[in-house]
């Protein structure tokens, strides 16, 4: 049997494209997650190879899809030796049925892992260098003035919780939120 695993990062990335080359791959059945990259429990793939016989295929539409670092990708790699299954993946034309396939499956592994490495690198010294110049990151802070008035309104003692969330628009929740800081 042919299974195709999909996966995207995040709720707001579209899996269409890759669910599309899967199926023009001939998969027999799909797996598919909507989850950060970092996240270690990824329920599908759990599933996917519970099922997993000898002779069996899984496709993907690129390596990254199916792991995160080259260490989980060959751990992935010998349980697929162990079951007898093949490894495909579409858009770095890796076929593990062959010794080249395999071969060619572990340096795009480590080149993978290196370029997430230097990507992260580069965001973290992009960071410092505007901490540095007094910039902060972040979400801007939300109904600061609100905030501020509730606060004075909190600390002045003249007014009750309710009265300062029906002035400010405050839900109690942000208030206490603020009060505890």
């Amino acid at each position: 049997m042919i299974f195709g695993y999909a996966r995207v990062s995040t709720e707001e990335q579209n899996l269409d494209m890759q669910i599309d080359a899967l199926q023009q791959y001939g998969i027999d059945k799909l797996y598919q997650e909507k989850m950060t990259g970092t996240k270690k429990d990824r329920p599908q793939l759990e599933e996917l190879l519970k099922v997993l016989r000898k002779g069996d295929k899984i496709v993907v539409y690129k390596l990254d899809r199916i792991s995160r670092s080259t260490k989980h990708l060959i751990e992935l790699s010998e349980k697929f030796k162990e079951l007898g299954v093949d490894f495909i993946s579409i858009h770095d034309n890796i076929d593990t049925s062959n010794a080249m396939g395999k071969f060619f499956f572990r340096m795009m592994a480590s080149i993978a892992e290196l370029e997430r490495d230097i990507i992260s690198e580069r965001t973290k010294t992009g960071l410092n260098a505007a901490r540095a110049r007094g910039k902060k990151g972040g979400r801007p802070q939300k109904h600061t003035d609100k905030v501020e008035m509730a606060l004075k309104m909190y600390q002045s003692k003249e007014y009750s919780i309710k009265q300062i969330t029906e002035a400010t628009g405050l839900s109690k929740t942000t208030l206490y939120r603020y009060i505890n800081k």
